[in-house]
């Protein structure tokens, strides 16, 4: 993990919640479609320990897709994730309803995308995140810039810093050691 400013610790200690884009952020971006027209997606197994260390610890994780797809809901449902919005049109839209569905404030709402469609969440949101090889528009609108790509440890990288800077990390970590 790269050096990680005072000032995003900060933001990282109040997120509750952990809101991800799909297609570039839990993925490469890449979409393969067979023959028959099913959809194939492939996901890193260190950001889905990460979703799953960010849940054990009381961080709540969901993903906002404009996409639908039948791997993204399996890949929840393994993740024990249950905040799930695909096909959305208009992502900020669907992200202000999750945050007053859940009585959150933007300070404590982190987002990661990787394209200009996530811009209006990411100016919005407590902590905005993009992966290293999202549009060049958006690493000027972000607190941080991944080390890693979108669909190779990105959604990790982020994880591991909340659980660090709110002190969960060592609690976790016992369980593995």
């Amino acid at each position: 993990m790269k050096r990680i400013s005072s000032n995003v610790r900060v933001k990282a200690k109040k997120i509750q919640l952990l809101l991800l884009d799909v297609d570039g952020v839990l993925t490469d971006g890449r979409i393969i479609i067979d023959e028959r027209g099913v959809e194939t997606k492939q996901f890193h197994v260190r950001d889905g320990q990460g979703i799953a260390l960010l849940l054990r610890s009381g961080i709540d994780v969901g993903f906002i897709t404009s996409r639908i797809s039948g791997s993204v809901r399996h890949r929840a449902k393994e993740l024990g994730v249950r905040l799930v919005r695909q096909g959305v049109q208009n992502k900020l839209l669907a992200y202000n309803e999750i945050k007053r569905a859940r009585g959150l404030r933007d300070a404590q709402i982190a987002y990661i995308g990787d394209d200009l469609v996530d811009l209006p969440i990411l100016r919005q949101a407590g902590l905005a995140v993009c992966v290293s090889d999202s549009s060049r528009e958006l690493v000027t609108n972000v607190d941080l810039v991944t080390a890693a790509r979108g669909g190779r440890g990105a959604v990790r990288e982020t994880a591991d810093l909340l659980l660090h800077a709110q002190g969960k990390w060592p609690s976790l970590s016992k369980l593995f050691l």
